[in-house]
């Protein structure tokens, strides 16, 4: 095991190929390495790349000491040394060429990732593809030390989980992470049979059919240590000094992207936790009546609104269901505008609950008492809603709704709409008033509330993604429609794979929002 550390740490290198035993590496710089008479630089059994055999690992180009020997050596012709010499020369520089193109091109890879998983995916296929590697593991930092979910390159999920079982005090990761003592990089040409290693690794290596590793961190002045990497080879083996270079000057560009999109991951992650808190933490069950919900956001940085759902015991046992949807600054706001839409989005839940429970059983009084709410306290934001009020005995609904989709109502003969009379948005019109409609469900039946942004994943229009939308409904096998919390998983499923085929139509911009209740 080798594992080099600062220069400070010492001036004395060591076989980097070594099997066993801490030794301390200097790591080199962008240069061509020293190595002892006959024997190249970065390869301890043969000549460098790009260098023919016997060449001297000093010879100048075009001149100096080592070009002097060879023009006056015995036997050679005039001038057919120095050739040969300009020759190696242009093909070292060549292949010096070709490693600094193939590196800038694996760091404008990493540049043009979009959020922190094609990140790490770019850090591990990169340094595979620098280091000649098979198979790679990375962990990031968590904000109390310690290493993160592993991520892995050419690794099953069941493998990652054996991973994680190695003691801390044996992992290699766990050393690329520390804040001090830090090593540079870490290296084994041979995991399962070097001694340096711990027994659980040594173990794992061997059942696993890991060869020889390489490890890096990525780190940065200004944040410490922010991920660490190990890549692995199929066989006993080594990266060689120009691939080690290239992989750690990889990392040196790597380590500030990275740091950019944890950044950005721990600000996505706090705002979305916000926005969620927003949302009900759970949905009653009441006798009579099964409820599921599903709610996917559009990312911050992107969204044009906020969506919610909710279901409402109120005092008399029935229950308000709704889903709805703030617009961000008005009609047409563009997507800096959703996290404010985010926050005006509970208070509209907010104020919704409490007018269902003053007059839960008139659904447009309720949209209509909202409505005069957004007017006065959201003037430039525009909301669209259902709101369905449902008796779970006699299994009776009243709804209405707002410039929204209509509801689906799944039956044991397929799925149809609940049409509703057709409404402007809340915010729009002077004053907002449509009818209510009326149903008695039948046991076993469904109420479908979605909003666009569902129907919009299942075709390129709104029209014909509500048509869809009802159809998978309506196609759902018969065990999936019988629970909510199945219906509910299998149409999120279906428009994903919709969108996967570009059949849906932009659906980055919108959330989407499902609740479903199923009458027992």
């Amino acid at each position: 095991m080798t594992e080099s550390h600062p220069p400070s740490t010492s001036s004395e290198p060591a076989d980097p190929g070594g099997t066993s035993g801490l030794s301390v590496l200097d790591p080199p710089g962008f240069h061509e390495p020293a190595a002892p008479a006959g024997q190249s630089a970065g390869r301890p059994d043969g000549p460098q790349q790009g260098q023919p055999d016997g060449a001297a690992p000093g010879e100048l180009p075009g001149g100096g000491e080592g070009a002097s020997r060879a023009a006056g050596a015995p036997g050679a012709s005039d001038g057919a040394r120095p050739a040969a010499s300009a020759t190696r020369v242009q093909d070292r520089l060549a292949g010096r060429l070709s490693e600094l193109t193939s590196l800038h091109e694996h760091t404008a890879r990493l540049a043009r990732a979009r959020g922190l998983s094609a990140a790490l995916d770019a850090v591990l296929a990169s340094g595979a593809a620098l280091l000649g590697a098979g198979r790679a593991l990375l962990v990031t930092a968590l904000p109390g030390g310690g290493p993160s979910q592993p991520v892995g390159l050419g690794l099953d999920r069941a493998s990652l989980g054996a991973l994680e079982t190695v003691p801390t005090d044996q992992s290699l990761l766990a050393r690329l992470l520390r804040e001090h003592d830090r090593p540079v990089e870490l290296q084994s040409h041979d995991l399962a049979g070097d001694p340096a290693i711990g027994a659980r690794l040594r173990e794992l290596a061997g059942h696993l059919g890991l060869g020889g590793c390489y490890g890096l961190p990525l780190a940065t002045e200004e944040d410490g240590p922010l991920a660490a990497v190990l890549w692995f080879y199929d066989r006993p083996a080594a990266p060689t000094e120009r691939q080690r270079e290239l992989a750690r000057r990889y990392c040196e560009v790597a380590a500030p992207l990275l740091a950019k999109q944890l950044d950005a991951e721990k600000v996505r992650r706090t705002t979305e936790a916000l926005r969620r808190g927003l949302l009900p933490d759970h949905l009653p069950q009441p006798a009579g009546l099964r409820l599921a919900a599903r709610l996917v956001p559009a990312g911050l940085d992107r969204s044009c609104g906020s969506d919610w759902y909710d279901a409402i015991p109120l005092p008399d046992g029935t229950v308000g269901l709704t889903v709805g949807s703030v617009s961000g600054d008005g009609p047409g706001a563009g997507p800096g505008s959703a996290p404010g839409a985010a926050a005006a989005m509970g208070r509209v839940r907010a104020a919704l609950r409490a007018y269902a429970v003053l007059e839960g059983e008139d659904p447009v009084s309720v949209l209509g008492d909202l409505e005069l709410l957004l007017k006065t306290t959201e003037p430039a934001r525009t909301a669209t809603a259902v709101y369905a009020w449902v008796e779970p005995e006699g299994r009776r609904v009243t709804l209405a709704g707002a410039g929204h989709c209509p509801p689906v109502l799944v039956t044991r003969y397929g799925a149809e709409f609940v049409e509703t009379s057709l409404s402007a948005p809340l915010g729009v019109l002077s004053c907002w008033e449509a009818p209510g409609v009326e149903f008695t469900a039948e046991r076993g039946d469904t109420l479908l509330l979605c909003t666009e942004g569902l129907a919009r994943r299942f075709g390129p229009t709104l029209h014909a993604g509500q048509a869809n939308l009802r159809r998978a409904a309506a196609d759902a096998p018969r065990d999936v429609r019988s629970d909510p919390d199945r219906l509910c998983a299998h149409l999120v499923a279906v428009a994903a794979e919709q969108e996967a085929a570009g059949a849906g139509g932009v659906p980055a911009n919108d959330d989407l929002t499902l609740l479903a209740a199923r009458f027992e």
